[in-house]
């Protein structure tokens, strides 16, 4: 098992100090820092140790700082990622074997160097108690959905509802929401160092650590498309083709191509409009019998709450990003106050 420990000034000496024990107990140690006891945030440690949690799920992390309390406030951000805040050797007990926590979080100012160990020491032992605690834990990690209120992204969306938009600025719209919206939904993704020569010195940077698998639901997600490309011209695309059968109302599949052997990837799914669900959760099926079940993401502008549940009923460990989830759908079918029908309105064809 590998250990990653970090903290701030706070918390420096006893990360020093855990330290030297567990590479005397013949743990594997990563220390994120910080190097000195001088001034430093809390947020710049626990985010790289958590970063580096997301990598594999053999490793555990530790964090120091005054009270334990804004560790545990930064890494419980990430998922995957269940840090507890302990002071008793029974909060440690508990959320380990309860909880599963994989980040224990520590306060200097709380507890003895001689209980903080031992409290590390129960932390590594103890085993998760699976059983009634694994659906609960499960659903920890279940990601739910993301509204993005971000003032810029409302501002947008608020003029692409606007029925006297032309098509060229829905278009452009579209491409400017997501771009926005990408940027939310990629922030949890994992990044190693990059070393690179500016014009001056070296420099050591963050460099994306997975793939890019973008696929839109044919057609009005096509126009979510290029504005991720111009971001990550790395991408790979795929299309999925879908239609509503007139008598069962069921989607069907009439055009499927996606990459094949992409491992560690995220899987970005593209539609402007989340509406009763069904093509939606008929897509994230067929992205998953190819395989790709490790990272799906559904980014829609606009979702009405019948589809986020359907979504969400038929494949909980789906993100749902949404720049809003609006009223209801009409007897039509159509999303209240809605977009109208964004594959028109994007291609000219009303």
């Amino acid at each position: 098992m590998e250990i990653v420990i970090g903290a701030d000034h706070a918390g420096y000496e006893y990360k020093n100090k855990l330290k030297q024990y567990l590479d005397s107990k013949g743990y594997k140690v990563t220390d994120v820092g910080a190097s000195s006891s001088d001034p430093s945030d809390y947020p710049d440690f626990a985010q790289k140790v958590v970063q580096e949690l997301a990598l594999a799920d053999d490793k555990r992390g530790i964090l120091v700082c005054g009270s334990g309390i804004g560790m545990a406030i930064v890494a419980n951000r990430s998922r995957g990622v269940r840090a507890a805040r302990c002071v008793r050797m029974q909060d440690v007990q508990s959320a380990r074997r309860h909880n599963n926590i994989n980040c224990l979080c520590l306060g200097e100012r709380e507890n003895t160097f001689e209980e903080a160990r031992e409290m590390v020491d129960l932390f590594l032992k103890t085993e998760f108690d699976e059983g009634r605690h694994r659906k609960r834990v499960d659903k920890i990690d279940q990601p739910g959905i993301q509204v993005i209120k971000h003032p810029l992204v409302q501002t947008k969306l608020t003029q692409l509802r606007d029925k006297n938009t032309t098509k060229k600025e829905f278009r452009e719209l579209i491409g400017e929401l997501t771009g926005l919206m990408f940027y939310e939904a990629t922030r949890s993704c994992p990044t190693d160092t990059q070393v690179v020569e500016t014009p001056l010195t070296e420099a050591h940077g963050r460099e994306m650590l997975q793939r890019i698998l973008l696929v839109p639901i044919l057609r009005a997600g096509l126009g979510m498309v290029d504005p991720i490309l111009k971001l990550v011209p790395t991408a790979k695309v795929g299309h999925i083709g879908l239609y509503r059968d007139e008598d069962s109302l069921e989607p069907v599949e009439y055009y499927l191509k996606v990459p094949e052997n992409l491992d560690n990837c995220i899987v970005l799914l593209l539609d402007p409009m989340l509406a009763t669900g069904g093509s939606a959760a008929k897509a994230i099926s067929l992205l998953k019998q190819k395989g790709f079940t490790d990272d799906l993401r559904f980014l829609c502008l606009v979702a009405a709450p019948e589809g986020v549940e359907t979504v969400k009923e038929a494949h909980p460990d789906v993100s749902i990003y949404a720049a809003s989830v609006d009223e209801k759908l009409n007897e039509d079918g159509y999303i209240l106050p809605g977009l109208g029908d964004a594959g028109d309105r994007l291609f000219g064809t009303v």
